[in-house]
C-alpha cells in the first residue's frame, strides 16, 4: 500500500542522497497549494508564484475547473494507471486531446503535429523534420550524397540540452561545455532595448543588420547546406530578449529562398502568457513560422508543422518510423492538457494575459521611473520583465522575494522575468508589486 513516509522537513535531506536536490529551499504541498500561490509545508508559508515552474503551470494551483470535475479525474487516473504506447495503440482520450487542441490552438497553416515528452525533444523533432526534408530537397536538385544537415541559431539561445540541442544553447557555459556539437553556424541576436524609440530603435535596427548580414553570409558560406532557421520569438533563458516583426519577416524571407525551414522555439513563450494562444501570432502573416516546437504550458510538449514539408512527398508524416516515440508525449498530459485547453478558452485567459500583463507592466515602468536600479522594462501579455545593473543584485532580488514570500525567477545576466499563471488577477499583481517596493528600497 502506497503511504508517504518521508516527513515535509526532510525531502531535501532524502533527495540529495541520491541526487543534486539544489533547487528552491522549500517542499511543495500538492494538496494545499491553491490559485495563484504555492503552499510549503517544510516552512508552513505560502509563497505567490511568479515562477510557476519555469513557465509550466498555466492555471496555478488546484483549480476549481480540474478539482471539482469528477469525469476529467476519471480518465486521468485511468490514463495514469494504464499509460498507453500512443504511437501504436489509440484511445478517445487520445482523440479527445487531438481535437480540442485542434480547436484552440493548432492554425491552419500548421497542420501537422507530432507529440513527445519533454521541450528539448520538441526541438529535436523540428530539426529532424527540416533535415529529412533538406536533404530530399537536394536529391531532387542533382546532389548525390546526403547534404542540408546544418542549423542556424542565435547567440545566447536556450534550445533545450539533448542531442542536437546542446549544438544549439549557449546561455550557460555550464549547460553544453564537454559534450560533443556540431559546428552549426551562430549568429549574433539583434539588440532589443526599451522603450524601443529614439537612440534604442536606432541601436536595434543597426543590430538587426549585422545580424541578418550574417545570416546570409551563413547561407553563402554553407550553400544548401542550411535546413532550418531556429530562433525564439522572445530568448528566455537569455534574457528576455525581444525582436521586432521587421527582423523575424527578413529570416522568414531568407529561409523562403533558400529551400530552409524557419523554426520558432515556442516552448516557453506559447499557450497564451503572451496575450495571444502563440507569440508569433502578435506578428502578421509574413513572419508566420514553418514549424513550432511547444511544451510547457501545454503539458504536451511536440511540434506542429506548416505545408512547406509537403513539397517533398516522402516526407517524416508520410513515412511510418521516421519520427517517433513510444509514448507519443504522455496520455495522462493529454487528458490533462485537454482540461486546460477548455478552460483556457472558457475563461478566456489568453485576454485576461494581455490586461493584468499590461496592469503589471505599467507599474514595472512606473517603478523604473522611481529606482534608477531598474531598466529596460518589457513585456508581452503576461510574459514581462526588466533589468538590474548586475547579476548581483538580481540575486540579491529574488533571495528578498523568497524572505517575503514571493517567488522570482531570473534570466540573462541580469534580468528578472515574470512567469506567472494565465489566471492571475490584478490583485495577485498589486500583492507583488507591494512586496517589490519594500525589496527595491532595502537594495
Amino acid at each position: 500500500m502506497y503511504q508517504l513516509t518521508v516527513p515535509a522537513n526532510q525531502v531535501n535531506e532524502t533527495l540529495n542522497k541520491h541526487i543534486l536536490a539544489d533547487g528552491f529551499d522549500l517542499t511543495y504541498d500538492m494538496e494545499r497549494s491553491n490559485g495563484a500561490y504555492i503552499y510549503d509545508s517544510k516552512y508552513n508559508r505560502t509563497l505567490l508564484d511568479f515562477f510557476t515552474c519555469f513557465a509550466s503551470v498555466p492555471l496555478g494551483y488546484n483549480h476549481p475547473k480540474m478539482v471539482n470535475d469528477e469525469a476529467f479525474k476519471k480518465n486521468l487516473l485511468l490514463a495514469a494507471m494504464a499509460n498507453p504506447s500512443n504511437s501504436d495503440v489509440y484511445t478517445q482520450q487520445y482523440a479527445q486531446f487531438v481535437e480540442t487542441f485542434a480547436q484552440t490552438g493548432i492554425p491552419e497553416y500548421l497542420p501537422h503535429a507530432f507529440f513527445i515528452a519533454g521541450g528539448a525533444l520538441a526541438v529535436e523533432n523540428a530539426i529532424k523534420v527540416a533535415m529529412d526534408w533538406k536533404v530530399q530537397k537536394n536529391f531532387a536538385k542533382g546532389y548525390k550524397e546526403e547534404k542540408g544537415f546544418k542549423v542556424l541559431h542565435f547567440e545566447k539561445a536556450f534550445h533545450g540540452r539533448t542531442g542536437y540541442t546542446l549544438s544549439l544553447t549557449n546561455t550557460l557555459p555550464d549547460k553544453t561545455k564537454w559534450y560533443a556539437k556540431f559546428d552549426w553556424p551562430r549568429v549574433s541576436t539583434p539588440e532589443v532595448k526599451f522603450p524601443l524609440q529614439g537612440e534604442n530603435l536606432d541601436k536595434a535596427i543597426h543590430s538587426e543588420d549585422l545580424s541578418i548580414a550574417q545570416v546570409k553570409q551563413a547561407f553563402a558560406d554553407f550553400k544548401d547546406d542550411i535546413c532550418a532557421i531556429i530562433i525564439e520569438p522572445i530568448q528566455s533563458e537569455g534574457g528576455d530578449n525581444h525582436l521586432r516583426e521587421e527582423f523575424l519577416i527578413q529570416l522568414k524571407e531568407i529561409a523562403d529562398e533558400n529551400e530552409a525551414f524557419l523554426i520558432y522555439d515556442e516552448v516557453q513563450t506559447g499557450v497564451g502568457l503572451t496575450g495571444k494562444f502563440w507569440c508569433h501570432q502578435h506578428f502578421s502573416e509574413k513572419a508566420r513560422p514553418d514549424i513550432v516546437a511547444f511544451g510547457k504550458k501545454m503539458q504536451v510538449c511536440g511540434i506542429l508543422v506548416g505545408h512547406k514539408v509537403d513539397e517533398v512527398e516522402t516526407n517524416v508524416f508520410k513515412i511510418p518510423s521516421r519520427i517517433n516515440s513510444t509514448w507519443g508525449g504522455n496520455l495522462v498530459d493529454m487528458v490533462r492538457s485537454t482540461q486546460i485547453l477548455q478552460i483556457i478558452e472558457e475563461d478566456n485567459l489568453c485576454d485576461n494575459a494581455t490586461k493584468v500583463g499590461n496592469y503589471l507592466q505599467e507599474h514595472l515602468k512606473s517603478f523604473a521611473s522611481k529606482f534608477d536600479k531598474m531598466s529596460n522594462v518589457r513585456g508581452r501579455g503576461l510574459l514581462c520583465s526588466f533589468d538590474f545593473p548586475n547579476k548581483e543584485m538580481r540575486n540579491a532580488f529574488i533571495a528578498k522575494g523568497l524572505e517575503h514570500n514571493v517567488m522570482f525567477l531570473g534570466c540573462g545576466s541580469q534580468t528578472i522575468r515574470f512567469r506567472p499563471a494565465l489566471c492571475i488577477e490584478q490583485k495577485h499583481i498589486d500583492e507583488g508589486l507591494t512586496v517589490m517596493e519594500k525589496i527595491l528600497l532595502q537594495l
